[in-house]
């Protein structure tokens, strides 16, 4: 039975069978979504193929533990984990880069409640069971900017050992210390705006099933380096300010994690990206590389990454326009 077959048989079961169906959104996994309406109701189907790498229920007991601590998941309708599909609430349209980029919403003002819900969150202690990396895992995620993008613009490979020892004791010194709740993609395309909502609750959250055991100003990089947006560069120092005040670090070492995070997390997205169009036939995510870079450069001028910042400089090539094209030619078609 194909999958569109399964869904429907889930729908039936669910009492949603006859409700009119529409796509609403994909992303770089293999997961999708549907909003369904039923008269006056509305409802969303998440469809996630198992043996993927999302599990339906893993995304149930993160969002159970984001509403006992009072935030806006998507509440649980139904569910099917043997097939991988949730019938989850509507939270509706307010997306925040949507509201940015109508100005509906101020920038500052959406980024200063994400970053409370981050505070509350981190304050909490963590569900058990969560995946907790090592700064040597960390650092290995990131090598991905070598094994893909490096390969992509290149067609050839190169050892990684230095880099990633490098990057290791970099994240070990600046970026290792007690572990929050992380969501991993929190961002202004995961975050939904809901004013009719009181507090913290405010703030809609969505995509958390990979969540993990992670530094606190990992969720922060996340929030204001966004590979899909460019938030203002005073947003992000008074976003910044506020957090390290609310954590109680001093200025060098939050910025020194801060910087830390945001290389891992820059070269891990530019090696992701890069796969997408190699391996995943998904071009569109190339045009969202120089954003990247931009911001991999703007964390590698810290002086806690300036062991790594020559090596990055002579093995990663800038995106130029031609380097990009190059990648995307090798694009595998549908």
């Amino acid at each position: 039975m194909n999958r569109h077959d399964l869904s429907q048989r889930f729908l039936d079961s669910a009492g949603w069978g006859r409700s009119e169906r529409r796509f609403l959104a994909g992303d770089a996994s293999d997961r999708s979504y549907d909003r369904l309406r039923r008269d006056a109701e509305t409802a969303v189907l998440m469809d996630a193929p198992p043996g993927k790498g999302d599990d339906p229920a893993a995304f149930i007991a993160i969002a159970k533990h984001l509403g006992a601590l009072g935030l806006s998941a998507p509440r649980l309708l139904a569910q099917d984990l043997e097939n991988g599909f949730l019938l989850l609430e509507d939270l509706g349209d307010g997306i925040y880069a949507r509201l940015l980029e109508t100005g509906a919403v101020t920038e500052l003002s959406l980024y200063t409640e994400a970053a409370r819900v981050l505070g509350h969150l981190q304050a909490a202690p963590l569900p058990p069971g969560l995946p907790d990396l090592t700064a040597q895992d960390w650092a290995e995620a990131a090598a991905f900017a070598l094994d893909w993008y490096r390969f992509g613009v290149t067609g050839a490979r190169c050892d990684t050992a230095d880099f990633v020892a490098i990057l290791s004791d970099i994240l070990a010194r600046h970026a290792d210390g007690p572990r929050v709740l992380i969501l991993r993609d929190f961002h202004a395309e995961n975050l939904i705006w809901l004013p009719e909502r009181a507090g913290l609750a405010r703030v809609g959250l969505l995509d958390f099933q990979l969540a993990q055991a992670g530094q606190p100003e990992y969720d922060l990089v996340s929030l204001l380096q966004d590979a899909r947006r460019d938030v203002q560069p005073d947003t992000e120092a008074q976003i910044c300010a506020a957090f390290r005040a609310a954590s109680g670090k001093n200025d060098s070492a939050f910025a020194a994690a801060y910087a830390a995070l945001g290389a891992q997390r820059a070269l891990r997205i530019l090696g992701i990206f890069a796969r997408l169009c190699l391996h995943g036939g998904k071009p569109g995510y190339l045009r969202l590389i120089p954003r990247v870079w931009g911001q991999l450069q703007q964390n590698l001028r810290h002086a806690a990454l300036a062991p790594l910042a020559p090596l990055c400089q002579e093995l990663l090539p800038e995106p130029s326009p031609d380097r990009l094209a190059r990648i995307a030619a090798q694009c595998p078609t549908p």
